[in-house]
């Protein structure tokens, strides 16, 4: 208990003992017995224990008042800078809970940020959950919410989610997502989500970087980049483990959308190193993987949606292709690039929904911006890097507006922002969650921290490959298969690039609905990684794209992995031709051979890696289909935002 250790230094009259080595700081001179005590106990997390021994400190040196953000603000004053990947010194923050240690009531959470009413609910949940601030770094507090799982929380797995951007809040994602609370158009009204992650697991939701949401930096700068971020989330982790340290050995998952395929994988890097975190697997959907091959692939995504004529089609096959290879990135043909601008203006600024193409717009046909009171409203997130000197030109006018800093805010395209922006910033939520005054006004999006963003990864293959070579992570690339953000024909092109053996062909996933089998998607596994689509984009669904995310949610919660779950009631048994094959096992949701069993899952999957085709996906060998045993893969949807699925990285379904 080298906490409490720390304590009894500064308690017994060792003024200056050094426990900087874990992020601890230096006792003070001149603080030692119980003014000590009271000097150490107030730099634990919350720093509420500094007015329980302030009493017995001397009158000179009375015991502060507890810091803003939780505590965050006294975890974050005793770092180092050090930017080591394993140091000790790196670990935020002095101390969890080391009074109750020393009082020998054990490990708890922290009871200062549990959420006991939250404002819009007709019920409160059965449920616990959390909201405060991590330590991410000297200065910097990232906002978070945590929910417990619905059911065994101590064995479930912990699941970190991030929503990208760069700079958009992951409180979108809990709420209009796949978080436990739907928040409803008044902006007043939450409701319980059928489809929730935390049915299954403990999710654990970050607004990252600083700047974001409710988290900002002391010294309100916010200009950042890729590793930078990936170091603050990884600090930001380590903290929250600090604070509820129950978590500490559960299975660790990091889950994420859009820019969250830069995010998820760099923060993994740091993750895998630390031997003290238990990480399984990551799971990113309808990630940004490749500038390169995410732009490339979008012009065959627009055409085969049928967006671009035929004339338009041809002209970007004469000035963009040659020797059967086309470049649509940085070409530097001026005719490519003329033309790339048309299908541009098409795509991203004729007022198709670029993240579900067959939905509507919500707020009608947008452009690039727009006026909003004071405010210039833009939807460009900056993720295309197609050359288009002229659209670069306006995004740095725009850059340079003088206006820029306070006037400017950013809205991803055909999304409606009001109501979770309404009900976020009312003063009874924002108490209700613990969010520091220093924190400013909620928005979706932070122009600010888009702006100041350096990217500075412009593919992934280099990331990805080092955690398969681990061989022992699980890997989900996910997407919806309408969504032309990031799309699916870009990723899958991305994941076949990493010439990983193939297990499973590809193949369809099944799903019910009234009583009839239905296709959701279709998944293609190799060796700790899989493929998978969803037939739905990432926003504006409806009943319906919720039962397909919630069924393959459902399907991706197995024994043999990470947890039993109760089948969900739209995921039944699939066809008969694979009711052949297997039986229905109620426990897991899955199908497996008889009897229901761990036992038989893992005979299951290990007969079926055997008997499947192993070539490397860059063969371009044909691989015969390989009827297994589990006949529905647990699968995830898109990012859905009315019952995405929990990320098949829960499922043993695609593991090799």
């Amino acid at each position: 208990m080298v906490w409490a250790g720390w304590f009894a230094s500064c308690q017994s009259g060792e003024a200056g003992a050094d426990w900087s080595e874990l992020g601890c700081g230096r006792c003070p001179a001149g603080l030692t017995g119980m003014a000590g005590w009271a000097w150490a106990a107030e730099r634990s997390p919350s720093g509420r224990y500094a007015a329980s021994t302030a009493r017995h400190a001397p009158a000179a040196s009375p015991a502060r008042a507890a810091p803003t953000s939780c505590g965050a603000a006294a975890r974050c004053a005793a770092t180092t800078g050090s930017t080591a990947p394993l140091s000790a010194r790196r670990q935020m923050g002095p101390v969890l809970l080391s009074s109750l240690l020393l009082l020998g009531l054990g490990w708890a959470a922290p009871p200062d940020h549990e959420v006991t009413y939250l404002p819009g609910l007709s019920k409160q949940p059965s449920f616990r959950h959390f909201s405060g601030y991590l330590c991410a770094g000297p200065g910097k507090y990232l906002h978070y919410w945590f929910v417990e799982a619905q059911s065994d929380p101590q064995n479930s797995p912990l699941v970190l989610w991030l929503n990208g951007g760069p700079g958009c809040s992951s409180m979108e994602g809990f709420l209009k997502e796949h978080g436990p609370f739907l928040i409803q158009p008044d902006g007043v009204t939450l409701k319980y989500n059928e489809y929730a992650w935390n049915k299954i697991a403990n999710i654990l939701y970050v607004e990252s970087p600083a700047g974001v949401g409710f988290s900002y930096s002391d010294d309100k700068k916010y200009a950042t980049n890729d590793t930078e971020v990936a170091h603050n989330n990884y600090l930001a982790l380590k903290d929250f483990l600090r604070l509820f340290p129950e978590y500490s050995k559960n299975d660790l998952f990091l889950t994420g959308e859009s820019y969250g395929g830069v995010y998820i994988p760099t923060l993994a890097e740091w993750v895998m190193q630390d031997p003290s975190l238990n990480l399984k697997g990551i799971a990113v959907g309808n990630g940004l993987s490749s500038y390169e091959i995410n732009d490339n692939s979008l012009v065959y995504f627009a055409y085969y949606h049928g967006l671009l004529g035929t004339e338009l089609w041809k002209d970007l096959q004469a000035y963009c292709c040659s020797e059967g290879k086309c470049n649509f990135h940085d070409n530097s043909n001026l005719n490519c690039t003329l033309k790339m601008g048309e299908m541009i203006q098409i795509v991203e600024e004729s007022g198709l929904n670029i993240y579900n193409l067959y939905a509507p717009c919500d707020g009608g046909v947008p452009g690039s911006m727009r006026y909003e009171g004071d405010y210039l409203i833009t939807h460009d997130l900056g993720n295309s890097f197609i050359r288009m000197p002229l659209r670069f030109s306006w995004r740095q006018n725009l850059f340079r507006m003088p206006v820029a800093r306070k006037k400017v805010r950013m809205d991803p395209p055909c999304t409606n922002s009001t109501a979770p922006s309404m009900y976020l910033n009312s003063p009874e939520v924002r108490k209700a969650l613990h969010i520091s005054p220093e924190a400013p006004e909620w928005q979706v999006c932070s122009f600010e921290v888009n702006r100041g963003y350096k990217r500075l990864y412009m593919q992934m293959n280099e990331v990805y490959l080092k955690l398969l070579g681990a061989t022992k992570y699980r890997i989900l690339v996910y997407n919806g298969d309408v969504d032309m953000a990031c799309n699916f024909l870009g990723d899958e092109w991305f994941v076949d690039s990493l010439c990983q053996k193939v297990q499973v062909a590809r193949r369809p996933w099944l799903y019910t609905e009234n009583g009839e089998n239905q296709i959701g998607g279709f998944v293609k596994e190799f060796t700790n990684i899989a493929f998978l689509t969803v037939k739905v984009g990432l926003r504006a669904l409806g009943a319906r794209d919720g039962a397909v995310g919630g069924c393959a949610g459902y399907q991706g919660c197995s024994q043999g992995w990470v947890m039993s779950a109760a089948p969900h009631p739209h995921c039944q048994p699939p066809s008969l031709s694979y009711r052949e094959l297997a039986t229905w096992c109620p426990q897991t949701g899955l199908l497996l051979p008889s009897p229901c069993s761990a036992a038989s899952l893992r005979t299951s999957l290990t007969k079926s890696c055997r008997g499947s085709a192993r070539r490397s996906s860059c063969s371009h060998h044909p691989t015969r289909p390989h009827h297994r045993h589990l006949a529905q893969p647990g699968l995830a949807a898109a990012r859905l935002h009315h019952g995405p699925a929990m990320p098949a990285a829960f499922s043993p379904g695609w593991t090799g």
